[in-house]
């Protein structure tokens, strides 16, 4: 990406982000490697709830990303790795965008600034799963110079999930 990337703020998730995140992901293409169709907004509520939590005990969490003018676009951030196959005991970045914010630069944008930030709260190194076919969060991974690392068996599908891997500490 060779244009300057887009200035974007992250925040720590409202309560009435659960709506903005619902309204924003309501679209098949958006969730087409999050289960495939939009999620409830109870999802989000019990997801912006929690990263509030992560916010308060941890130093940082998935947070409310914000265009220029303020109009929530998607998250980004980082949080423990929940589910109980995969990278279990590691901290995961992740990121996630209204389909017409796609190809712009601010997934990658705030995905450096969540580096920078976890990076600031200690944490010594950055995983992301990835769903096989998912190009442009591959492509965003590439662009935080994450590499390329072991593959899960995904538990329901059929595939094998994507780890890939980033050092924040240089003597790593």
């Amino acid at each position: 990406m060779n244009r300057p990337l887009p200035a974007v703020r992250l925040r720590v998730p409202t309560h009435e982000d659960a709506i903005a995140w619902h309204r924003v992901f309501d679209d098949p293409e958006v969730m087409e490697f999050y289960g495939g169709r939009p999620a409830a907004l109870s999802v989000y509520e019990e997801l912006t709830a929690r990263q509030r939590r992560h916010d308060a005990e941890l130093g940082f969490c998935l947070w409310t990303m914000l265009d220029e003018s303020g109009e929530v676009v998607g998250f980004t951030g980082a949080q423990p790795w929940r589910p109980d196959w995969g990278p279990v005991g590691e901290i995961e970045i992740g990121w996630r965008l209204g389909r017409k914010h796609w190809g712009k630069g601010y997934a990658t944008a705030a995905a450096r600034e969540t580096v920078e930030r976890v990076r600031t709260a200690g944490v010594p190194r950055l995983v992301a799963m990835v769903r096989p076919g998912n190009e442009r969060s591959i492509a965003v991974t590439r662009r935080l110079g994450m590499e390329p690392a072991e593959t899960y068996p995904h538990p329901t599908l059929d595939e094998r999930a994507l780890c890939f891997r980033l050092s924040l500490n240089h003597t790593e």
